[in-house]
């Protein structure tokens, strides 16, 4: 999957893409950038109606492929790195959606097979 990116993009179009082949992940956009294996605080998220012009320091246009052999670090230090964007990967866990900040290493695809694993004993345990 490829993820245009661009001044004029609102995030919810790019958090709708990727949630499209990762159902039980979600991106998140801040308006600043996280260290490696950190966090950031959540009064840094920018609101999905925002541009991205409007959340990052470098104004490239382009594409981020996304493949889910790809790790949640590089997927995030990709964002950063090329176009100033500070995102975080958020797993579903039942009801809550927890940081990956621990689990950066992880593929994409792991994280979304883990989530949906958590999601379906949540719903077991609720029946």
């Amino acid at each position: 999957m490829k993820l245009i990116i661009n001044d004029h993009r609102k995030i919810y179009a790019i958090q709708e893409d990727f949630n499209k082949l990762f159902p039980y992940l979600k991106l998140e956009f801040f308006s600043k950038p996280h260290t490696k294996g950190g966090s950031t605080s959540k009064k840094f998220i920018k609101h999905s109606s925002s541009t991205l012009e409007e959340c990052r320091t470098l104004h490239n246009s382009g594409e981020i492929t996304v493949v889910p052999q790809m790790t949640v670090s590089e997927l995030e230090q990709n964002f950063s790195d090329v176009y100033g964007l500070g995102v975080q990967v958020f797993r579903k866990s039942g009801r809550s959606w927890l940081e990956t900040t621990v689990t950066d290493n992880w593929t994409l695809e792991e994280q979304n097979r883990q989530g949906e694993e958590l999601s379906n004993l949540s719903q077991a345990d609720e029946s």
